[in-house]
């Protein structure tokens, strides 16, 4: 997810950091430097120019929108029938238990409607953030965790129904206060839908769910590409200078093609892998994505789809 909240953790969830502060203290500066500008770039895409004006395209937002109903009620359908010792079960996510990678959506969602609703609210929000750094996230979910099964379930969807119903309220080219730069809602939406699909990569591996890939998988291998240089960034690294090309082969077999066609360093291989690389659900070692160029070959090592500090991943083979 885009924001402090994954300043706390490593790989969208679970694992903490060590050294919280120490990344907290650089956190908001990388992520002005990075983020804005490829928050730009995924605002262009999602809009036209009329009247030489921005006017963003309602249609695309709202197509986002869609991929998180759809991608949450998958998620639901996972979790929804569990007896509650196997809400119980560990998931990859050290410390994290099939119960707290709900919760923790369900926090991250009601917060995401402060965001968009109460603005006031929110920013006391920020501040109890900041003054709980090394926990803020894990409270949150380790709150949910504790409630019965069948209450957590149904915060949840009420929580994401009105998250749903306040984003397509706003006009698209609306900037909603988060834990840094502010987000569009388009970037807010897509935020949510790759947060929400990494969580349920973690319950389905936990409960040997083999989850088929949907074109759901565009929106989050856009935010992979677009984050490039923020895992330099966050590793204290120096970013590439040129762009990269990125092509990937969708669920239906279809090319989804990002950057300009003649670079030099480029990205190849299944969709689906791509988002799981970027996402850090699995290791590059167990993955088809394939890499022509030294510095596209670095960024395989240490591409996350997320901001916080950088990522640790998953143990080769950990999912074989």
């Amino acid at each position: 997810m885009v924001g402090l909240a994954r300043a706390f953790q490593l790989g969208v969830g679970g694992a903490r950091t060590k050294n919280h502060a120490s990344v907290l203290d650089c956190f908001f500066e990388r992520c002005q430097a990075v983020l804005r500008p490829a928050r730009a770039t995924d605002d262009a895409s999602l809009s036209h120019r009329e009247g030489g004006q921005a006017v963003a395209d309602s249609a695309a937002v709202f197509e986002v929108l869609d991929d998180l109903i759809d991608e949450s009620a998958e998620l639901d359908g996972l979790v929804r029938a569990l007896p509650p010792e196997r809400w119980a079960e560990q998931t990859p996510a050290p410390g994290w238990t099939v119960a707290h990678q709900i919760a923790h959506l369900l926090w991250t969602d009601e917060v995401a409607l402060l965001s968009a609703t109460d603005a006031e609210r929110f920013a006391k929000l920020t501040e109890a953030a900041l003054a709980n750094p090394d926990s803020y996230v894990d409270e949150g979910a380790e709150e949910g965790a504790r409630l019965e099964t069948a209450e957590l379930l149904a915060r949840w969807r009420a929580a994401r129904a009105a998250l749903q119903e306040a984003l397509r309220a706003l006009p698209p080219g609306t900037r909603l206060p988060w834990y840094g730069p502010p987000m569009s809602v388009a970037s807010m939406a897509t935020a949510r839908l790759m947060e929400t699909w990494a969580h349920g990569q973690d319950v389905a591996d936990t409960l040997a769910v083999t989850r088929q890939p949907s074109r759901r998988l565009r929106q989050i291998a856009r935010i992979g590409f677009r984050t490039r240089d923020y895992a330099y960034l966050v590793r204290g690294l120096t970013p590439p200078a040129e762009q990269f090309r990125l092509e990937l082969t969708a669920p239906d077999g279809a090319l989804w093609t990002f950057g300009p066609e003649d670079a030099a360093q480029r990205v190849t291989g299944p969709a689906q892998d791509f988002c799981l690389l970027v996402t850090q659900r699995r290791n590059r070692a167990d993955l088809a994505v394939r890499a022509e160029g030294a510095d596209a070959d670095r960024w395989l090592d240490i591409a996350q789809a997320f901001a916080g500090p950088a990522g640790a991943g998953r143990e080769p083979g950990a999912h074989a």
